[in-house]
């Protein structure tokens, strides 16, 4: 895979839909942070999918042991997901999704029907706690266009 053509695609790699310029050095971070969070703007059956066609940074891969067969270091690697819906973490013994929280006005068939696959659901999911205002107003010092974030 050391055709620069070829770093990260949508679609087959022969004839892909869309052709990228390559990862950013997400794979670096991804792979090497001790806890790595991502913030998804939006979950849908289109970003929770079942099969990706590539992978850019990953994640526990096929489950327990998978990134250390992989070569990445141990004790590292994917920690929460925060998307418009709610807040996820993984179960640590099967590495799988699992809902943490939801945010205020989702409900857990919303949760299900943004996605492909099986999300863990725990028998009692609290509600998203909402940002202080100290927290709210370091969040816009951070991104003041709102690009990140949001308005």
């Amino acid at each position: 895979m050391s055709d620069p053509e070829k770093i990260t695609v949508i679609g087959d790699w022969e004839r892909p839909k869309v052709r990228l310029p390559g990862s950013g050095g997400a794979n670096d971070v991804g792979s090497f942070c001790w806890q790595t969070l991502y913030n998804l703007r939006n979950q849908s059956t289109r970003t929770f999918v079942n099969q990706l066609d590539f992978i850019t940074t990953p994640g526990w891969l096929g489950g327990p042991g998978q990134r250390e067969q992989a070569g990445l270091p141990a004790n590292c690697g994917p920690y929460r997901v925060i998307t418009q819906l709610g807040v996820y973490g993984f179960d640590q013994t099967t590495k799988r999704l699992m809902l943490l929280s939801l945010h205020p006005g989702i409900t857990i068939d919303e949760v299900q029907a943004n996605s492909e696959f099986e999300i863990l659901i725990p028998d009692k999911v609290p509600v998203t706690e909402p940002p202080t205002e100290n927290e709210r107003r370091i969040l816009r010092d951070i991104d003041p266009t709102g690009m990140v974030i949001g308005k």
